[in-house]
């Protein structure tokens, strides 16, 4: 039993490097800027350069934001609950760029190029979702990763619709788990880790290669930012090899 029926706002997009080498992307979720501070840190901005694309996993509140973070990559948002007014919070405008959630093709076909002088054969493709709050670690029978990606995402586990990747936010808290054949990234927050008081938090990147998923979580500092927590994954889920040991959390 699934439960019943949710309604369904679902952004589709692809997303594909422009360039030789591995699809990078930037993970960010629960900026609540300006309630945690006037403007995001620099730093955060600094990191993303260079990337394909920004994923925010919600928690946005003012869509400005998505606007600074655009003049780096294409945003791909989630929308949170303080997205939606809660907690008195004035609810954000449309905006093409913010959904429910969000199904990412990405690599793949989209940007395919024969091996050869231009650099190595491009990555295969890979289905992600964002979206902002997913229950990690799973309650069964409800609560469960299979579950959400049926209900809020209308991808069924175990077919060529199912999801190889989703990223979250709302815990604040950063955390990589492999739930079944999911792997499950949540970036923590940039600006109130841990639910603490506003200081220099947590954001974190996706890199899709020709031998697989790579993501990993970064402390901010006060000169840039350290990879604090890194996980690697075949793209093809029948792989033999699991790279991924227990939940990394930090």
């Amino acid at each position: 039993m699934s439960g019943p029926s949710i309604p369904r706002d679902v952004g589709h997009a692809s997303v594909a490097a422009d360039r030789p080498g591995p699809l990078r992307l930037g993970l960010v979720a629960d900026t609540h800027i300006p309630e945690a501070r006037a403007q995001l840190w620099p730093q955060v901005f600094a990191a993303f350069a260079g990337c394909d694309a920004i994923l925010h996993a919600g928690d946005i509140h003012e869509l400005w934001l998505l606007d600074q973070l655009e003049q780096v990559a294409p945003v791909f948002a989630a929308r949170g609950n303080g997205d939606e007014g809660f907690g008195g919070r004035v609810r954000a405008r449309p905006d093409p760029r913010v959904h429910d959630t969000w199904i990412l093709e990405l690599g793949g076909a989209a940007s395919a190029r024969p091996p050869g002088p231009q650099g190595p054969p491009v990555p295969p493709g890979v289905r992600a979702g964002i979206i902002h709050d997913l229950t990690i670690p799973e309650v069964p029978p409800h609560l469960t990763v299979e579950n959400v990606t049926r209900r809020r995402f209308g991808a069924e586990p175990g077919t060529s619709e199912a999801l190889r990747v989703i990223v979250y936010g709302d815990t604040h808290v950063p955390r990589m788990d492999l739930i079944g054949q999911t792997l499950c990234l949540n970036p923590g927050s940039p600006t109130y880790p841990r639910n603490l008081e506003t200081q220099l938090g947590t954001i974190g990147f996706l890199e899709l290669g020709a031998a697989g998923v790579r993501a990993s979580i970064c402390q901010l500092t006060e000169a840039g930012h350290e990879t604090v927590a890194v996980t690697e994954i075949p793209v093809d889920p029948r792989a033999a090899r699991s790279p991924l040991g227990p939940p990394a959390a930090c």
